[in-house]
């Protein structure tokens, strides 16, 4: 290679050689293939995307819908995207990571970054080394961009923290995100990197990669090492990534899994082959699989029907795939599974364990936490109740110890009874609760309390929302349970970018959108409009907060006869529905600022969404008028 060739590849490595300096990088959705099509074709640079990303945080993590998901940023991510850039100009790329940034859940070390698990009693935390996953990721070229927030020590469902405060779901600004990893779960949704990475100890990859339209597995306890994460109960602690896409968890998987000689449980690959995940996808893999159908784990109540449907409407779309299904019950369950956790038994103990071996660490014990003030009033009585554990190994931890084998056993033996691949039911059988509110209806336990696989993927939506179906399989058929994933992704595509957190232009939001005020009648709603009534007025719409601003007037009405101007849409079971009163009985004239919900946004965005006007002489409508984008 000449002089001349490298100096022309290493300015297509940073990014000089192809686009003007103000040039805007479009990262949003974009897949780790497509990312590195772009550094390999010169398109853009690790420095120029890594930029792009950093720039949707400051338009939407802070500003705009304020997801609230980060806590920390590397202060290191433009210079070690510039040595990369460096590096594959000169040597060519690692592999499929070089140059793709990622984030962490804010319980992986790193010694650039604090590593508060979500608690200020641990913001001055800088551990020594890197955790093992994160060690992996930086052999593999990935760029740490930071840390997000997550449930308080992992302690909880909702991710809100003392560190980082209450993370918002980007589908639905009203709506906690899930956790613990929750921040993760945000931020890959909102595209404010590539893919994270969570832990799981009872659902905490599983949920909010199914709460936010993306794919995450709980490997098989052992397969990947939790060296370096801070615990919340090591026998059940899992760590790894969340991704939009199969092919991008798969590449994610390959970089982190691995035999650990600081985690005793990797000892499970002993004299085993480490899967290969993304030599494992195929389309064609549902042909002729066999699907176990967890009825139990499906729920009754009317909040769980939503969550059910979407779930079995997935299965018959596996069946159309060629997937066998069976109806399946797993004898004893409720017996089994009952007193088979060991979180409150272990969490005191194991921080113990981690903070000993983390000698600048500011406290020494989940005591010293609490007394330091610094817990999240959320998290406090739980975690009172945690340290309140007199001995490690108690009679009680025992007891859940000893569940843990026959409750996997039992699974395993249903699967092999039926000749299953997998298990099916809800990842979790309720919509992300309102944030203030619990999360109900999660099925975490059965994956966490016997360390078997169990992958999150997404079916669809219900009231604006993502809901996810989880597959469960048999120790270490993680790659098994990746294929079937992706086979189903492939032919279904139930990826949806979230509407809060849009493409930017020129490294900004998008700006608010003036719609337009046009006169119609939906079918079947009213004879005819009564001549000479309109409305007039300003309509605003801020994209990116869901808000729609209204500076309306009644023409033709006077006050007396005036009785309303709602803003309505359509009923998913057909009619319509009231989503706001904009004028009183009696106003011809006002103003009002609305945050839509997330249906509400997608019947605005479709232009079914309009304003009734009420009168006393058409008490069933006088006229409607259109909301419309201007051209």
């Amino acid at each position: 290679m000449t002089r001349l060739d490298l100096a022309a590849l290493t300015m297509i490595a940073l990014g000089l050689f192809v686009a003007p300096a103000h040039a805007q990088v479009t990262v949003a959705e974009r897949s780790i293939v497509e990312l590195q099509e772009m550094m390999v074709s010169g398109e853009a640079a690790a420095v120029a995307i890594t930029q792009a990303y950093l720039d949707r945080i400051a338009a939407y993590d802070q500003q705009g819908p304020v997801i609230n998901a980060m806590v920390w940023l590397n202060p290191d991510a433009l210079s070690d995207a510039e040595a990369l850039d460096r590096e594959r100009a000169e040597r060519g790329p690692r592999g499929p990571l070089h140059g793709i940034p990622i984030i962490l859940k804010d319980n992986y070390d790193t010694p650039e970054m604090p590593t508060a698990a979500g608690t200020l009693a641990l913001a001055n935390n800088y551990a020594p080394d890197d955790a093992f996953q994160v060690a992996r990721l930086r052999d593999a070229g990935a760029i740490i961009l930071g840390k997000a927030n997550m449930h308080e020590l992992a302690s909880g469902i909702t991710t809100i923290s003392s560190m980082g405060g209450q993370t918002r779901n980007p589908y639905d600004l009203s709506r906690n995100p899930g956790g613990s990893s929750g921040g993760t779960g945000a931020a890959i949704a909102a595209s404010f990197a590539a893919v994270g990475w969570g832990s799981d100890t009872c659902g905490s990859i599983r949920i909010p990669a199914a709460q936010n339209d993306l794919v995450g597995l709980r490997p098989t306890k052992g397969l990947s090492s939790i060296d370096g994460i801070i615990p919340l109960a090591a026998t059940q602690d899992v760590g790894g990534p969340l991704a939009r896409t199969v092919r991008d968890l798969a590449i994610s998987l390959d970089a982190t899994v691995g035999a650990d000689p600081n985690d005793p449980a990797t000892a499970i690959l002993t004299g085993r082959e480490v899967p290969r995940f993304v030599d494992s996808l195929d389309e064609d893999a549902l042909r002729g699989a066999r699907i176990g159908i967890l009825e139990a784990y499906f729920g009754e109540a009317p909040e769980e029907a939503a969550a059910a449907r979407l779930v079995r409407a997935a299965i018959e779309e596996m069946v159309g795939l060629g997937a066998d299904t069976v109806t399946v019950e797993i004898p004893d369950l409720d017996s089994l599974i009952a007193g088979s956790g060991v979180i409150g038994y272990e969490t005191k103990w194991d921080l113990i364990d981690y903070f000993a071996q983390t000698p600048d660490a500011p406290v020494t014990s989940l005591g010293e936490i609490l007394e330091s003030g610094l817990v999240h009033e959320a998290l406090v009585p739980r975690m009172r109740t945690r340290n309140e554990s007199e001995e490690r190994y108690s009679d009680e931890y025992r007891a859940a110890l000893a569940k843990r084998a026959p409750l996997r056993e039992a699974v395993e033996a249903t699967l092999n009874r039926h000749s299953l691949d997998a298990l099916v039911f809800p990842t979790v059988r309720t919509i992300p609760s309102v944030i203030g509110d619990p999360q109900r209806g999660s099925s975490c336990s059965l994956g966490a309390n016997t360390g078997l696989p169990s992958i999150s993927v997404p079916v669809g939506f219900t009231s604006g929302v993502p809901i996810g179906m989880e597959l469960m399989a048999r120790t270490l058929e993680d790659a098994r349970l990746v294929s079937l994933a992706y086979a189903f992704e492939q032919a279904t595509d139930h990826r949806r970018i979230p509407a809060t957190t849009p493409p930017l232009e020129d490294r900004l939001a998008p700006p608010v959108e003036d719609l337009v005020l046009e006169a119609g009648v939906p079918p079947g709603l009213i004879d005819a409009p009564v001549a000479g009534v309109s409305v007039e007025g300003d309509v605003l719409f801020d994209p990116v907060m869901n808000r729609l601003s209204l500076h309306v007037e009644l023409v033709g009405v006077d006050a007396s006869q005036a009785r309303g101007v709602a803003l309505r849409y359509p009923h998913e079971d057909g009619g319509w529905q009231v989503a706001h009163l904009i004028l009183r009985s009696g106003q011809v004239e006002g103003r009002v600022s609305i945050e839509l919900s997330a249906p509400q946004r997608d019947h605005l965005d479709a232009g079914d969404m309009h304003l009734i006007v009420v009168t006393r002489t058409r008490p069933l409508g006088a006229v409607t008028v259109g909301l419309l984008p201007r051209g």
